[in-house]
């Protein structure tokens, strides 16, 4: 029997699925992320004493820049799901960009939006 070259469709719908759940979390975990930063919550220093207030300034911009970073990451996350998305339109998920075997389902489970298989990842490529 000749070695497997792509997912099936039943197996690309799996992942999907898998997919379209961390983007929903991820997303709602980048909206928290980002009200956090805007502050559309409302909670500030504002209404602090100004004997605190120096004290939170300085926090709050150090969260505020924590949270910013996170952010960015998570929007970072949810760009690579939804290229993982595409691959799968394309027929093209689970398979590693540097060897052109398929990623091992275990792999994809974990970090479904994977272009390399473990493998090529040990070897340093990116």
């Amino acid at each position: 029997m000749s070695e497997k070259t792509r997912y099936s469709d039943e197996e690309l719908q799996e992942f999907k699925q898998l997919i379209l759940e961390k983007l929903a979390k991820a997303q709602r975990d980048y909206d928290l992320l980002k009200a956090d930063v805007t502050n559309t919550e409302g909670n500030d220093i504002a209404d602090t004493s100004p004997t605190f207030k120096v004290l939170e300034e300085g926090a709050t911009t150090l969260s505020k820049e924590e949270s910013g970073r996170l952010a960015e990451r998570q929007m970072k996350f949810i760009q690579h799901l939804k290229a993982a998305l595409v691959r799968i339109e394309n027929k093209t998920y689970g398979i590693c960009r540097e060897t052109g075997k398929l990623i091992p389902k275990e792999r994809l489970r974990a970090v479904p939006h994977a272009t390399l298989g473990i493998d090529a990842k040990n070897q340093g490529n990116r």
